[in-house]
């Protein structure tokens, strides 16, 4: 099979979650900056949440470029990482809602978590279809800006009952790491 379709399915289903996160926002009744006030916590939480989206949807993208078939294992693989992309705008509400109380930022991290845990399980599909001597198996090594990732956001959820802003402040510099463009598979092709 080619990856055409699976890529472009997965290009719509992000497309949609950034759809229904802006969404979330409710036009002010006034006409002032006042007016906007309220809606400062569900905008940081949207933009945090949006870079997230951005940051799978560029990583997904590049390891997909790393492809050359997919079986039926990559397509279930993929779609338990969609699933748990798809819960980003529910969490990123109740965030926005509740301006960073305990349990929804704990499940901000789980499913910060999940979805980490989703990706890595898509790499290795891929890994173990492609083989050792693939482009993407090379690229990724051993794997280091995933295991710091994954520690990063397992403390994250230990910490959002007791300190839930320490959490945030993890979940902006996980999302920083990987903001920062990763070339481990731009490299690969050179």
């Amino acid at each position: 099979m080619t990856k055409n379709r699976l890529e472009a399915f997965s290009d719509g289903v992000l497309a949609i979650i950034i759809t229904i996160m802006v969404l979330e926002f409710k036009t002010p009744e006034g006409s002032s900056w006042e007016d906007l006030k309220p809606l400062i916590p569900k905008f940081l939480s949207y933009a945090l949440s949006f870079i997230y989206v951005g940051i799978y949807w560029n990583n997904h993208h590049h390891m997909l470029h790393t492809v050359k078939k997919v079986n039926g294992k990559i397509l279930w693989a993929n779609l338990h990482l969609l699933f748990w992309l798809s819960l980003i705008p529910f969490i990123t509400g109740w965030i926005g809602e509740n301006h960073l109380a305990e349990f929804p930022m704990m499940l901000y991290g789980v499913v910060l978590f999940m979805s980490g845990l989703a990706y890595s399980i898509l790499q290795k599909i891929i890994i173990k279809l492609e083989g050792k001597d693939s482009v993407l198996s090379k690229a990724i090594g051993n794997g280091y800006k995933e295991k710091v990732s994954t520690f990063c956001n397992l403390t994250a959820i230990g910490f959002a009952y007791f300190y839930p802003i320490v959490s945030l402040i993890i979940y902006i510099l996980v999302a920083f790491m990987w903001f920062i463009p990763d070339k481990r598979i731009e490299n690969a092709f050179e």
